[in-house]
């Protein structure tokens, strides 16, 4: 990871709004990294360890965002993120001159496109920067970074990005990030569903669902994400690596976006309203992988039981 060296305009202090499943590991790994770190969500006490780690916790947005050179959003939504920065009370109005905003959260194509534009009224300066990865990644520092529109601004946070990602993609136009991370969420909502309906077609045609597994483990029609989610599937562990409820938020984004483009995507279309019933069942906040349960008549977790 990349440790800070002061230097002119160098990035020193980050505020970090958003301290979820994916918002507290990125404002950890910044603070292992050196970096000034303050840390604000909306339910305070989800928080509290990264006090422990040296965060400095704040209890609004614009306390958090006060003087800081990069402010990063990753929160739920556009909503949620439209929220804390507008209106009087809002970040964007006490935004330092020279301050960056990276707008990290996953919110889709007219959210990005609304929120360039809201920056700019304000003379902020906007990456859009949504992520490819889970907590796991996050937690390692091994994100894609889908960064769009950084311009000028790419070598002070190149420093800022390699401390969060093994990668980071610069796309030129802004938005393009958002646009990316929508065509790899939908690439993923396929990938799980059709593990889950080719693991519930296996166990009715009274096979072993591992042993599909097994079968295309390092061939060609796997890839490393479809297999561990199939065996989590299996094992009913859907400890939250990608919450079902946000897998759930990004198709329907993808499907829309696609419809405003004058395209259908008939297969995400489909999953939407099953991954739906394994939300009503209980699983919103569990893995992506317990989109399976929809195949169970009852819902059980114990799919293969």
């Amino acid at each position: 990871m990349t440790t800070v060296h002061s230097s002119t305009g160098a990035v020193q202090r980050i505020a970090v709004l958003g301290a979820g499943t994916m918002g507290a590991p990125i404002a950890r790994n910044l603070l292992r990294a050196g970096y000034e770190v303050r840390v604000w969500n909306r339910t305070l006490a989800r928080a509290q360890g990264l006090a422990a780690d040296g965060a400095i916790l704040a209890s609004a947005p614009t306390a958090a965002a006060a003087g800081v050179d990069v402010l990063i959003t990753m929160l739920a939504d556009g909503p949620a993120v439209e929220q804390v920065m507008t209106g009087p009370d809002g970040v964007l109005s006490g935004l330092e001159p020279g301050a960056v905003w990276i707008q990290m959260s996953t919110v889709g194509v007219d959210w990005a496109d609304r929120f360039a534009k809201l920056a700019a009224q304000y003379d902020v300066a906007y990456v859009d920067a949504p992520v490819s990865g889970s907590s796991q990644p996050a937690e390692e520092g091994q994100l894609l970074i889908l960064a769009s529109g950084a311009g000028a601004e790419q070598s002070r946070l190149e420093p800022v990005f390699d401390v969060l990602g093994r990668q980071t993609l610069w796309l030129e136009r802004v938005g393009d990030g958002s646009r990316l991370k929508l065509a790899l969420n939908n690439w993923l909502a396929v990938l799980v569903e059709g593990m889950a309906e080719t693991l519930t077609l296996s166990s009715a045609l009274g096979l072993d669902p591992r042993l599909f597994v097994a079968t295309i483990a390092g061939g060609p029609l796997a890839s490393p994400y479809a297999t561990n989610k199939g065996n989590a599937m299996i094992d009913a562990d859907f400890a939250p690596g990608f919450p079902l409820r946000h897998a759930a938020k990004d198709a329907a984004l993808a499907t829309d976006a696609a419809h405003s483009h004058g395209a259908e995507l008939p297969l995400t279309s489909a999953l939407l309203g099953r991954w739906q019933q394994a939300i009503a069942l209980g699983h919103g906040g569990d893995d992506v992988a317990s989109a399976i349960t929809a195949s169970s008549a009852t819902g059980d977790e114990e799919v293969y039981a």
